[in-house]
């Protein structure tokens, strides 16, 4: 059964096509890569990031249109009046499966673990989607890694890499570093940094951008694979950055009690996918062997040691009453940390407020 989807204007109406036998109106300038996102519509891609401008590399996602010759690129193809559209033909879907072939003969590991990134299981599902195992075409492979990168936070695995280019325009549109650049031509192609060095002598920022769109797992979160070999499934629990004031929103990952990574989130209304160094990876603190496990009191030696929580709770309302006893409601100002959760900034700022009848709190997230 057809149906119509109607738009809110007599102008938009007029823009109708037809995408795999069902009418669908669509705005001026839309793709039929987007058109097709709407309906819900499998097509596959490689090179496509919704946050970056249409690149048309891997060719995965061609469609046929009636009146064309040959298929074409929906991610880079402008929806037009009265087209119609086949997504799933024998034909496109033979053509998709050669390309894929072709992409998969330089990709050895079949299986890329979920920690690497966001997006490093999308070529693993079209392999097991299109049953492509890279047999079939066998020859010689362009990229080579970087084992020798030692940054702390990177990894360089461009064994993996399939020069869809997402890392190299992510870092350009949408961070601004241009910290990455593509070197060679054919299998002389390789994702690199001015002068061929390390990612630390480069303009990189550490922001994980590139690390996060890579759909084969090539460039991957070091510090996240540290936990590679813990059996338990990965749990991602949604949050929001505490580093500043921005409120990025965060995907905590974890595996059983442990914090293993950190990712940002792709729909995070303040953030879109982005994070900065500290937001993505300055996370080591939450299970420090160094943090404190009980309270901590100063005796008379000028020294600390162990006490309850009652001597400590005792010991700190009797030293702010003091305080607020010889120098008045001013006397104290509280500067909460980042690294505490947000139900403690917001408990230290109500203290201050109550208890002093001040505003003297600030927060180390708002520099």
């Amino acid at each position: 059964m057809t149906t119509h989807t109607t738009a809110s204007t007599p102008e938009a109406r007029e823009l109708v096509l037809t995408m795999d036998g069902q009418e669908v109106s669509f705005s001026v300038g839309e793709t039929l890569y987007q058109v097709s996102q709407r309906l819900r519509t499998e097509v596959p891609t490689l090179c496509y990031d919704d946050r970056l401008d249409p690149f048309g590399g891997c060719r995965l996602c061609v469609v046929e249109v009636e009146g064309q010759r040959n298929p074409v690129a929906s991610c880079t193809t402008q929806a037009l009046p009265g087209m119609v559209v086949h997504t799933r033909s024998e034909r496109v879907e033979r053509h998709r499966k050669t390309l894929l072939e072709l992409v998969v003969s330089e990709n050895p590991e079949a299986r890329i673990d979920p920690l690497r990134g966001h997006a490093s299981q999308e070529l693993h599902h079209l392999r097991e989607r299109y049953g492509v195992t890279g047999e079939r075409m066998q020859g010689r492979k362009s990229g080579h890694s970087r084992p020798d990168d030692d940054n702390p936070f990177i990894a360089r695995d461009y064994d993996q890499c399939i020069s869809c280019y997402r890392c190299v325009r992510v870092c350009a549109e949408r961070e601004g570093d241009y910290a990455i650049s593509v070197k060679g031509r054919g299998f002389a192609t390789q994702i690199t940094v001015e002068f061929d060095g390390h990612l630390r002598d480069s303009a990189c920022t550490f922001c994980g951008q590139c690390v996060q769109t890579c759909p084969t797992g090539a460039l991957a979160d070091r510090k996240a694979l540290r936990a590679e070999a813990r059996p338990e499934p990965i749990v991602a629990t949604r949050s929001i950055c505490p580093y500043c004031g921005v409120g990025c929103s965060v995907d905590l990952l974890s595996k059983g009690d442990r914090l293993v990574g950190i990712r940002p989130a792709m729909d995070g209304p303040a953030n879109l996918g982005a994070l900065c160094v500290k937001g993505q990876f300055a996370f080591d603190w939450v299970q420090s062997e160094d943090r404190l496990t009980t309270p901590l009191v100063r005796g008379k030696d000028g020294q600390l040691h162990p006490a309850t929580w009652d001597e400590a709770l005792d010991r700190a309302a009797a030293g702010f009453a003091k305080a607020r006893d010889e120098h008045g409601q001013h006397g104290t100002y509280a500067i909460a940390s980042g690294r505490a959760p947000h139900e403690s900034a917001y408990a230290i700022q109500k203290f201050i407020r109550v208890s002093y009848g001040s505003n003297y709190i600030d927060n180390c997230s708002r520099a």
